[in-house]
């Protein structure tokens, strides 16, 4: 019964397919909006609720432990959006002028598509996109994309690390000629986001590419799968989302595919994904640049503090706690606050712009000795952030589904720059002619 009431509370408290937003958590006093754009329910609820408690925990911690950001506490407000990125550019023009006279500092958008639809206003309004291992490649490009930050790993770069795997698989990349690897994709700009970079690791390296895109939701595939065997792959990449991930290894593993031969990027690789596929999964691998597992000294501050306080946004913390969605969204809400910390350095310790944000944002650096304050080392990787390079990282570790939980199988796998960063400056060119931008200068 008492789940059943909190299911019951949770769906009243979000107003389930409306955009109607939940009360903010703080209403007075020295507060720092920040709206969350969630799908709580849809074909992708599995994967974004623990995306969400993850934020919300790490949020609570900051405000219930250390008294906020030097003293400015988060009010959270939800949005639902059920991933759809109409109803994204609702729920911005909803939440861009802040509330209760505390200023949108940033929007965490959630979602490729709604960066995407977003991008050219959050410009105009100088409000930054916060899209870590998501959002356009080319947004790396801080000089043309001053508000959109790709934090992390940008698409491009989880292709370069796939194909980095996959070749230590073979045992090295000249024995990449003549093999063929087929990209599973979501079709969306999500899925799509890593074509131009396999195609230029293919003439590189001298394997076959091939793409197979699966419409949205995906929870039908057996004439994908049906082609890909026709295909006979030597390795698969899964770029899929939600329920399509487990559908897809189902699928794969029906048809006599072997999954072990599979890696997926970054958002299909998870425990909701992996529990519905059962046997099918164990084996499969997935890129990290979010490790999944609670034995983080982040952990710790969390279970003692926000879990076991009864504090948490998680609704079944047994399963959950440590789950790689939730990592995700502890390490997005980590990345706020030192985005914020930095910024306060130079502004005040109050309620942030969205422009003093991209300030912290693009002077933001997390060293060796950061990670082990914030309890992150091996969860995250080492960042700088510059006014030309929103992503500040470039790395991700590949992890290994038992069965029971994820196995790290390799160290940070670096993008390989060489290929990737003519790729960005050549569309954010593009992009900037297409729209008129003069791209920034740095003194």
């Amino acid at each position: 019964m008492r789940t059943n009431l909190r299911s019951i509370t949770t769906a009243i408290a979000l107003g389930v397919a409306t955009l109607l937003p939940v009360k903010a958590t703080y209403a007075e006093g020295m507060t720092q909006y920040v709206p969350l754009f969630v799908y709580r329910t849809g074909p992708y609820a599995s994967s974004g609720s623990l995306w969400f408690a993850g934020e919300r925990d790490y949020f609570t911690y900051i405000n219930e432990v250390e008294g906020g950001v030097n003293g400015v506490k988060f009010a959270i407000e939800e949005f639902e959006t059920e991933y759809n990125p109409d109803r994204a550019v609702e729920a911005y023009e909803r939440s861009k002028s802040g509330k209760n006279g505390s200023p949108t500092a940033f929007i965490m958008t959630h979602s490729t598509p709604a960066t995407y639809a977003l991008m050219d206003r959050a410009r105009d309004d100088k409000i930054p996109l916060f899209d870590p291992a998501g959002g356009p490649s080319e947004s790396k490009n801080g000089l043309v994309f001053p508000y959109v930050f790709p934090l992390l790993l940008t698409f491009y770069g989880q292709g370069s690390v796939a194909v980095n795997f996959i070749a230590d698989e073979f045992g090295g990349f000249e024995n990449l000629r003549g093999k063929k690897i087929v990209t599973v994709y979501h079709d969306s700009g999500y899925g799509r986001a890593s074509q131009p970079v396999m195609t230029e690791l293919a003439k590189k390296y001298g394997f076959i590419d091939v793409q197979i895109p699966v419409a949205h939701p995906g929870s039908e595939q057996t004439a994908i799968w049906r082609q890909v065997r026709a295909e006979q792959p030597d390795y698969v990449v899964l770029r899929t989302w939600g329920v399509m991930t487990p559908v897809a290894i189902k699928t794969a593993k029906r048809f006599g595919i072997d999954t072990t031969k599979m890696l997926g990027d970054v958002w299909a690789g998870s425990r909701a994904d992996m529990i519905p596929a059962g046997e099918a999964a164990v084996g499969y691998n997935a890129i990290a640049p979010y490790p999944g597992g609670s034995d983080f000294g982040v952990h710790a501050k969390l279970k003692k503090h926000v879990v076991d306080a009864g504090l948490t946004n998680l609704s079944n913390p047994d399963a959950d706690f440590g789950a790689v969605f939730y990592n995700v969204g502890v390490v997005n809400a980590a990345l706020a606050v030192e985005g914020m910390r930095v910024a306060m350095e130079k502004f005040g310790n109050r309620p942030l712009t969205g422009e003093e944000m991209r300030w912290g944002l693009e002077h933001m650096t997390i060293d060796d000795t950061r990670l082990e304050e914030l309890g992150m080392m091996g969860l995250l990787q080492e960042l700088k952030v510059t006014p030309t390079d929103h992503e500040g990282g470039g790395a991700a570790r590949v992890q290994e589904w038992t069965g029971n939980g994820w196995n790290l199988v390799s160290d940070w796998l670096q993008v390989d720059d060489s290929i990737v960063d003519p790729l960005i400056e050549a569309k954010a060119a593009a992009y900037a002619a297409e729209q008129g931008i003069t791209p920034r200068s740095i003194d």
